[in-house]
């Protein structure tokens, strides 16, 4: 119930009554508090006391074998009792046991020689001797006793038992003093068992044995049980180390034989009393000697103390319900709540009634002020006391009556201004109209916000840019957590640091073109956009906010943007971004800074022989080959056609090595047509904060035409041969004619009785004549074969290759002297070939014969395939004499058919492989 709901009177009542029952309980409480508190200090205190006799009833069970060893100890030791006199033996033993209560089960003496001799009390509480020796066959015999105290009759065979073995021996003779061992379950009791036990010296000083009392730890319960039973409350003895149970007044096993035969120490968690677990953990996180404990039903007062002696480390604890001290108290408190109850209630009645009279009058203003709000200005308050009440009474009625007059005369006041507003409105509706007309005609977006950021209208152009349907999508809602919640890579942004905000903070406008505002569908939008604060008399109640797409504009600024420091093809920094860098990262922080300066080679040839499309490839290649191989923080950079550079920071000349040979293993593996990657590298690297970065760069540029200039030769030999390998992967048949237009017109050489230098030349250009068929598509190639001369394709593309093998070997001084042979060794003795076009001696010695060669190897391909005969091939060679070939070129081929039909293979004709 609503406090405003009630009335005064109640109210006075509930007051007075919860004064009242919050004074009593808090008196209540504090009584409670102290009575309780005295309990538990009564409690603990008892609890200590009866943990104390626990303490003395242990002392007294464990101190007594101690003292029986090390008395016996010292008389065995100084000759008194002789062990080795057999009847003295066990009438010692004997007479001991028989002496000492039922606690002690045995008293017995190990030799360090494993014989085993004593006394025990057997199942029936009768005393036995006991013997183990060589007689036994080192078993434990038992036997009766006689009236003098000696061995009787036998009356166990035991098993098999060697003293030196027991916990209890070893612990003596390790420490060298008495000493209790742990505590183990007896082989034939079903009881706990502990051992005090001692070490015997001879009169030498050599341990001789163990002299050993064992007692039983049933009779801790028993004494256990007894005291719980007198205090009402529980005990029990633990293992400090293990929380195994030694004795305890619950009624719990302290230890469990399993079906295997071994058996398991119990622990109080083992049982359904979990309270004296609990203490015990609490008193081992350092909660003190007395802890309270609860469990579902009942608190304990647990008091816990320490039993020590050597190889003895135990708890004991004593719990006591703190029901026994508390009952009378909760007996006592039920009584006096009751007591306190009906007093409160006889309170309020008595104030509840005295409230009514005082209340009356108020009571009758109320019921006059409600009939004056719900229209009824006739009704008056009665005015019975000149008090309080009274006066209000009065001021009540004199109100009544000019409210009463003032409503007469407002019917006709609130007519004309009724008229006055609905002209307004019919206004302001032609104005809005007019207005929204205007917004929505504009092509930027437009929306206002009051000073909270909330939309108060959108234009068309608004909706539209940002993607929502209708201006309730937006109207009523925060426009920053709408659209402008983030930055363009996503991180949120803070109203905080939003610039519309700040506007409408500061009261003034800004502009912005450089942030985004996000669409309906979560994608940004590029805007340039301005806010301008909106004030009412002076006080400011909003902002406009218009923007456009900024979308287009800020690509081309980033093309722009890219395209200053960036070269358009790879990707790559540029020389101008290259060159500020090198400036910029010339700084102590940076040493050793190395420089890279490469070339890549074979530009100028795929440009030539392939065009600037493959040449980009190249350039394109290579480019992400040295992105792949150099770290993050290099700064790679095209600076001329072929030419790159890299800049490293900290980097020693050995790292600088190991990145080269990256480089040039990725560069190697790149193929564009028949150019396979290669690339010429120099570096240099400053160490010395004082030396130009400029000379750095000029040696690694220097550095790097050495090494370019160093393996050119290999250089150009590599990339001819890896054109002649793609060559003949294209068309495997070039392969065969190459290697025979070689020999054919070295033996041409040697029949015309040129010199070796000019036949080893022969030998060469007759290999490399159709280099420049690597410019040929290689269906067009494999469609054309090995055209028979004449017979050339017919949309000219074969007759590219002469052309394009001059450009190759004219690249390199290696075969620039067989570049004017290839480009005319299609051109025929009467003036008919290609590409120039000349005839006769016109035409170098080196091409005619390169031009008889590759004819001859065309005839004998087609002689062996059995399409000619070998007069055919004469007749063919002769009608090419003088017409395709040199008429002194053709008469030595002919030579060479007719020996070879002689069976003369001098001329080579035996070998066409």
């Amino acid at each position: 119930m609503k406090s405003s709901t009630l009335s005064i009177k109640t109210i006075g009542v509930i007051l007075f009554i919860v004064l009242i029952t919050a004074s009593s309980g808090t008196v209540g409480y504090f009584i409670f508090s102290g009575w309780l508190s005295s309990t538990e200090e009564t409690a603990g205190r008892l609890a200590y006391e009866l943990n104390s006799r626990v303490f003395s009833r242990i002392g007294e069970h464990m101190n007594s074998p101690l003292h029986l060893i090390e008395v016996y100890k010292d008389q065995i030791e100084k000759g008194v009792i002789d062990l080795n006199d057999e009847n003295q033996r066990e009438r010692f033993f004997s007479s001991v046991l028989t002496t000492h209560n039922q606690g002690l089960y045995s008293f017995s003496f190990g030799s360090e020689e494993g014989e085993y001799y004593g006394a025990r009390r057997n199942p029936q509480g009768g005393i036995e001797i006991m013997r183990n020796n060589r007689s036994t066959g080192g078993a434990s015999w038992y036997y009766s006793l006689k009236d003098d105290f000696t061995a009787g009759e036998l009356a166990l065979k035991a098993g098999t038992f060697d003293p030196r073995t027991r916990d209890w021996y070893r612990a003596a003779k390790t420490l060298g003093k008495p000493v209790f061992s742990p505590v183990y379950r007896h082989f034939i009791m079903p009881d706990l068992t502990v051992s005090a036990a001692a070490p015997v010296a001879g009169r030498d000083g050599k341990l001789l044995g163990v002299l050993g009392a064992h007692i039983t730890l049933s009779g801790i319960n028993s004494s256990l049980e007894e005291l719980a039973e007198e205090a009402g409350g529980m005990a029990a003895i633990v293992e400090k180390r293990s929380g195994a149970l030694i004795g305890n007044s619950i009624g719990m096993d302290n230890f469990r034989t399993l079906p295997d035969g071994t058996f398991r120490r119990l622990t109080p968690a083992d049982g359904e009393n979990r309270i004296l677990q609990q203490a015990a953990e609490l008193y081992a996180r350092g909660k003190g000697n007395t802890v309270k404990v609860s469990d579902q039903q009942t608190s304990f007062i647990v008091h816990i103390n320490e039993f020590r002696r050597e190889g003895v480390d135990w708890l004991v604890l004593f719990a006591l319900p703190e029901s026994l001290f508390t009952a009378g108290i909760f007996h006592t408190m039920r009584f006096s709540l009751l007591l306190t109850v009906l007093a409160v209630l006889a309170a309020a009645l008595v104030c509840a009634k005295a409230a009514s009279v005082l209340m009356k009058p108020l009571e009758n203003l109320v019921t006059t002020a409600e009939s004056l709000s719900s229209g009824d200005l006739s009704r008056r308050a009665e005015v019975r006391r000149n008090d309080e009440i009274g006066r209000v009474a009065r001021a009540v009625n004199i109100m009544a009556e000019k409210l009463e007059h003032m409503i007469a005369s407002l019917g006709e006041t609130v007519r004309e201004r009724t008229a006055e507003l609905e002209e307004r409105n019919r206004e302001l509706d032609q104005n809005r109209s007019h207005l929204k007309l205007i917004l929505d005609s504009a092509a930027e977006g437009i929306y206002g916000i009051d000073r909270k950021g909330n939309c108060t209208f959108a234009n068309a152009g608004c909706l539209k840019m940002l993607g929502y349907g209708s201006q309730e999508d937006l109207s009523g809602k925060n426009m920053h957590f709408l659209i402008h919640y983030a930055h363009r890579d996503g991180r949120l942004m803070d109203p905080e640091e939003c610039k519309i905000f700040s506007s409408l903070r500061t009261g003034r406008g800004i502009r912005v073109d450089d942030e985004v505002f996000w669409t309906s569908g979560g994608t940004p939008l590029d805007v340039a956009y301005s806010s301008y604060p909106q004030f009412r008399n002076g006080e400011l109640t909003g902002a406009v906010v218009t923007f456009t797409d900024n979308t287009e504009r800020r690509k081309s600024e980033a093309r722009i943007n890219f395209l200053t420091y960036h070269d358009s093809l790879t990707g790559l920094y540029n020389r101008a971004f290259f060159e500020e860098e090198l400036k910029r990262m010339d700084r102590d922080e940076n040493l050793p800074l190395a420089v890279i300066f490469g070339d890549v080679n074979g530009l100028k040839l795929t440009n030539d022989i392939f065009g600037h499309s493959a040449g980009d490839e190249l350039l394109k290649k290579s480019a992400e080959a040295l992105r792949k191989s150099c770290r993050e923080s290099d700064i790679i950079a095209r600076v001329g056609g072929d030419e790159f550079t890299i800049i490293l920071p900290r980097a020693k000349p050995e790292d600088v090595r190991k990145l080269i040979g990256r480089i040039k293993g990725e560069i190697s593996k790149l193929r564009v047509r028949a150019i396979k990657g290669s690339i010429a590298l120099g570096f240099s690297v400053k160490t010395d904060p004082g030396q130009s970065v400029q000379e750095t760069l000029r040696e690694a540029e220097e550095a790097m035409y050495r090494e370019k200039d160093l393996g050119r030769k290999a250089e150009s030999l590599e990339t001819i041969s890896a054109i002649m390998e793609t060559l003949h992967e294209k068309s495997p048949c070039q392969k065969q004619h190459s290697e025979n237009v070689s020999r054919i017109c070295m033996e041409i050489g040697h029949a015309l009785n040129m010199p070796e230098t000019e036949t080893r030349k022969l030998k060469e250009a007759g290999f490399l004549h159709d280099i420049g068929k690597i410019v040929v598509d290689e269906d067009v190639l494999n469609e054309a074969g090995c055209l028979f001369p004449g017979e050339e394709d017919s949309d000219g593309e074969m007759k590219k290759h002469p052309v394009a093998g001059f450009r190759i070997l004219n690249l390199y001084d290696e075969t620039m002297d067989l570049g004017e042979s290839v480009l005319n060794h299609h051109e025929n003795w009467d003036g008919s070939g290609y590409p120039r076009g000349i005839g006769g001696e016109e035409i170098p010695q080196m091409a005619r014969i390169l031009r008889a060669g590759e004819a001859f190897d065309d005839l004998l391909e087609s002689m062996e395939e059995g399409r000619m005969t070998g007069e055919e091939v004469l007749e063919q060679i002769l009608k090419l004499r003088g017409t395709s070939l040199d008429p002194a070129v053709a008469d030595i081929l002919i030579s060479m058919v007719r020996k070879a039909e002689e069976g003369d293979t001098a001329g080579g004709l035996a070998d066409n492989s």
